[in-house]
């Protein structure tokens, strides 16, 4: 489990950033901080979907929702194949929000935008969920497009696949591309694609999601990890790309 004195951690054989030139980035959980409390809502729309499909209390739905998140690695892929769910409406009333509570963060779009070359955001949520979001912290306009969960054919990561099709759709070589990410396993395949990685766990554990979902995991796969993604972004990588030196010119 992360811990606070860890908030920076490189492993020896890291991958760096001074060839990336496409930036991609996950949305629930990486672009914004556990506080900015988007995730519970959304969490919490998902369960009261479950319970309005098969007539449920909240309990029992809670309880399946989890079970099919562990079987089927997200609830809507659960929905499709149990149930033949309509993914499009699902994702309409899971991600009916109030992002009031998501504050502007200057500092991760500073740093956003001064990252050389291309923004992507590749998300297992939906592209209006992502740009909501994105939109409200204001680094909507620094990415080129969103790579959403309808783009990977609602198959989500860590699918092969599916990096497959984004990478192919945007035309992405992924040994000039990093990747930032919230969950450790999601990082595997893009690892293996030849993209740098990077973890992004939260600063305090998150009382909302589960244990393994918020781990600084020392693997292989994972050249990475930071708790502060504008910090990491102004203080590690954009002094390698050049653009600190640059700018100070």
């Amino acid at each position: 489990m992360h811990h606070p004195d860890k908030a920076q951690f490189t492993t020896a054989a890291a991958r760096g950033f001074a060839d990336v030139d496409t930036w991609v980035f996950d949305l629930d959980n990486t672009l914004y901080p556990s506080d900015a409390a988007v995730w519970p809502k959304v969490d919490e729309r998902i369960t009261l979907y479950v319970m309005q499909l098969y007539g449920l209390d909240g309990i029992s739905a809670r309880a399946l929702q989890k079970y099919f998140y562990h079987r089927y690695g997200t609830t809507l892929s659960a929905l499709m194949v149990e149930s033949r769910i309509d993914p499009h409406d699902f994702l309409d009333f899971a991600h009916d929000i109030d992002h009031s509570s998501i504050k502007l963060d200057k500092s991760l779009g500073d740093a956003i935008e001064r990252l050389p070359g291309r923004k992507l955001i590749l998300t297992n949520g939906s592209r209006r969920h992502a740009e909501n979001v994105a939109a409200k912290l204001g680094i909507l306009d620094h990415f080129e497009d969103v790579f959403d969960i309808a783009a990977a054919d609602f198959v989500p990561k860590p699918e092969r696949t599916t990096y497959e099709r984004f990478l192919e759709k945007h035309a992405v070589e992924p040994t000039r591309a990093a990747l930032f990410e919230d969950i450790a396993r999601n990082l595997a395949v893009p690892h293996d694609l030849g993209m740098a990685t990077v973890l992004v766990v939260p600063k305090v554990t998150d009382p909302y999601r589960e244990a393994f979902e918020q781990e600084a995991v020392r693997e292989p796969h994972i050249d990475h990890i930071t708790d502060d993604l504008a910090a990491f972004l102004a203080t590690c990588v954009l002094p390698e790309t050049g653009s600190a030196t640059e700018e100070r010119r």
